[in-house]
């Protein structure tokens, strides 16, 4: 494992199948906790458990506005500071994808902003779900989530047509601000795959393949 763990440090190790079950849940936390991830990355209906069982040990990461991000923006606001009193270390949202398409970056920076404010300082990480857009937009949201100050743009929910890609996350890198960081997540198939997004700028790598993976060799 010594060989991955620079590795299995920059993932969240993820699981949001709606039919999770705790006993699922339970394993992934176990799993972070011996390959030392990043972080587990769970259902907001886990939140309260998963922080009690882990104490502390692994950040505890949730979505919001999961996975097709049109939920009104109070919701999200909502969604958020539940998840935060009930112990969510990190904050995965999901934009607004048809305001998106009307180009209604107004009501997308205050969105994002009105969820960094509940976020009271913990980690938000802004989900703009890259299959579905052009890069003309991708490049306006990475301005946006700069301007903004979230601390992460993320690429994918992993529930939509397509996840990560190596030319996302490099555009990604051309156009955010030095103090947004990059997470690739969807499709990460392989030991390969992860590799590659961190060598183009990724610094978080949204999946529960690669445990899997090294725990199989």
């Amino acid at each position: 494992m010594s060989d991955y763990a620079k590795l299995l440090s920059h993932v969240d190790h993820t699981l949001l199948r709606p039919d999770a079950t705790w006993t699922e849940i339970k394993q992934i936390c176990d799993d972070a906790l011996q390959y030392h991830t990043a972080s587990v990355c769970i259902p907001a209906s886990y939140v309260r458990a998963c922080a009690d069982y882990l104490q502390g040990r692994i950040p505890v990461c949730t979505v919001i506005g999961f996975p097709n991000g049109y939920s009104t923006t109070a919701v999200k606001v909502f969604e958020t500071k539940d998840a935060i009193q009930n112990g969510a270390d990190e904050i995965d949202m999901v934009i607004n994808l048809g305001w998106v398409k009307d180009k209604r970056w107004d009501e997308i920076t205050q969105e994002i902003s009105d969820i960094r404010a509940a976020c009271t300082g913990k980690v938000l990480k802004v989900i703009i779900e890259t299959c579905l857009l052009t890069d003309e937009e991708k490049i306006k949201l990475c301005q946006i989530v700069t301007e903004v100050n979230a601390d992460y743009i993320k690429t994918s929910t992993g529930f939509s047509t397509g996840g990560a890609t190596r030319e996302d996350v490099a555009l990604f890198a051309a156009h955010v601000g030095s103090h947004v960081k990059i997470k690739a997540a969807g499709g990460i198939a392989s030991l390969q795959d992860g590799e590659d997004f961190l060598a183009l700028g990724a610094d978080r790598l949204g999946t529960s393949r690669i445990v899997k993976l090294i725990k199989s060799l």
